[in-house]
C-alpha cells in the first residue's frame, strides 16, 4: 500500500502517519511544499523511533509525483465531500491512498478530475468539518488493510 500526503502541514499529523506507514509496511510519498522542515523535533517525536523504518518517499510537487506513478496505478482520494464512502470500494495491495493538507484539503480540479475515486469517511454531526489527518489515514489505510486479509501481519 501507498499513503500520499499533498502538502502536509502540521509536523505531529505526518509524525504519525509515518508511524503508522513504518508498522504497517505502507510506502509514505510526501508532496512539498511541506509545512515544515523534516528535521522538526515535533515530527520526530511523533514518529519515535519508527522513522528508520518508514520506506519514505518525497516529491518536488503533484506534477512530479503523478509522473513518477507506474502505469496503470489507482489513486483513491480521501477528502469531505466524497460521492463513495471509503468502505464502498475493493483496495489492491497498490493501491495509493491520497491525503490533502489540514487546513485545505486536496485541491478542487484533482477532485473533479479524479470523481470516481473520491471517497469520504462519513461525519455524524453536521458542525463537524472533518477528522484529524493522522486519524483518516488510519482508518482507511487499516480498511484496506482488512480488506486484504492483512496478510503481511507478523
Amino acid at each position: 500500500m501507498h499513503v500520499v500526503l499533498v502538502e502536509p502541514e502540521i509536523p505531529p499529523n505526518t509524525g504519525n502517519v509515518a508511524r503508522l506507514c513504518a508498522a504497517t509496511r505502507t510506502t509514505l510519498h510526501l508532496v512539498e511544499p511541506l509545512g515544515f522542515r523534516l528535521d522538526d523535533a515535533q515530527l520526530r517525536r511523533a514518529g519515535m523511533d519508527y522513522w528508520q523504518h518508514v520506506e519514505c518517499r518525497r516529491w518536488p510537487n503533484w506534477r512530479a509525483f503523478q509522473a513518477a506513478l507506474p502505469a496503470g496505478a489507482r489513486l483513491w482520494f480521501i477528502e469531505t465531500g466524497g460521492p463513495l464512502r471509503y468502505t464502498d470500494v475493493r483496495y489492491k495491495p497498490e493501491d495509493y491512498l491520497v491525503f490533502g493538507r489540514e487546513t485545505a484539503g486536496l485541491p478542487r480540479p484533482i477532485l473533479e478530475q479524479h470523481r470516481d475515486r473520491w471517497l469520504r469517511i462519513p461525519l455524524f454531526h453536521p458542525q463537524a468539518r472533518s477528522l484529524n489527518l493522522s486519524n483518516c489515514v488510519a482508518l482507511v489505510l487499516f480498511e484496506a488493510l482488512r480488506q486484504q486479509g492483512f496478510v503481511a501481519e507478523v
